[in-house]
């Protein structure tokens, strides 16, 4: 077994995402499945495969560490890290000039505010609507018959926003039908989408007062080039966004696991103990 593998699981109510560091951290191999309505399963997929496409097997791999919606069930974690954390470190990781962090995923946002060593100094959440993340792009895709990657690019060809008014997904989907039946052009009203979701993300970030750069975006929405536009346009500043973005809280974990492996290593050899094998 290599002592120098680490692995960090990321079950999020959409998708699970794993990732394997070596010793000097770097992303060696990466995996990503559907989450499903049963959450250990997905850990368990996406933990095979990140070790199939390594080539590696389970004795290869000297510490798990699982954060995210479901990290409570990856029963063979050695220890279980929140998502604010996780996704802090992996931002540092990423983009060493990171000072704000926006984690846009299906089901929540974060704004995170973070030290240069990674450690959060601030944050705030929005759980109380699906509004306020990725499941609400979810529902309007759905309800336009598009596809999800096709929102972002067909919003950035409007001319003139449709404003949504709802804050909550299932009114804003109605919303949505009824610009639609009344011929409100799509890529109006998909500008007004993504204008709706900034409007509380950046209420988000200011609630931790003056917005402090570079700020990274972590999480699936990272991938919408609409929504992307529509936060640097109201924030006024550039977002860092990594080919890495979706695996964020899987490699902060999995740097948090290098650490804790670390130190327990340090502990074992100042006792006089063997160094751990796992």
């Amino acid at each position: 077994m290599s002592m120098s593998i680490v692995a960090g699981i990321d079950v999020g109510s959409r998708s699970t995402k794993a990732v394997l560091l070596d010793a000097a951290s770097r992303v060696i191999a990466r995996s990503e499945t559907e989450t499903g309505a049963f959450l250990a399963e997905a850990a368990e997929r996406a933990f095979n495969q990140v070790l199939a496409e390594a080539g590696l097997s389970r004795a290869d791999v000297a510490y798990i560490a699982s954060t995210g919606w479901g990290r409570y069930q990856v029963a063979f974690r050695h220890i279980q890290i929140t998502d604010i954390t996780c996704h802090a470190r992996g931002a540092i990781h990423l983009f060493p000039g990171t000072r704000t962090v926006l984690d846009i995923g299906a089901q929540n946002t974060r704004a995170i505010r973070v030290e240069a060593n990674g450690r959060v100094k601030a944050f705030r959440v929005n759980n109380r609507c699906a509004a306020g993340a990725g499941r609400f792009l979810e529902r309007v895709a759905r309800a336009m018959e598009l596809g999800l990657e096709e929102i972002g690019p067909v919003s950035l060809r409007s001319q003139t926003t449709t404003p949504i008014s709802s804050v909550c997904a299932v009114l804003a989907e109605s919303e949505v039908i009824n610009l639609v039946s009344h011929e409100a052009r799509v890529e109006d009203i998909l500008s007004g989408v993504h204008d709706s979701l900034t409007d509380r993300i950046v209420s988000l970030v200011r609630q931790m007062g003056a917005v402090e750069p570079e700020i990274t975006l972590t999480g699936g929405v990272s991938r919408n080039v609409g929504m992307v536009h529509a936060l640097e346009t109201r924030l006024g500043l550039p977002l860092n966004i990594s080919p890495e973005a979706e695996y964020a809280g899987a490699i902060g974990a999995a740097l948090l696991g290098h650490l804790r492996l670390a130190k327990r290593a340090e502990a074992q050899a100042a006792a006089g103990l063997p160094a751990p094998v796992g």
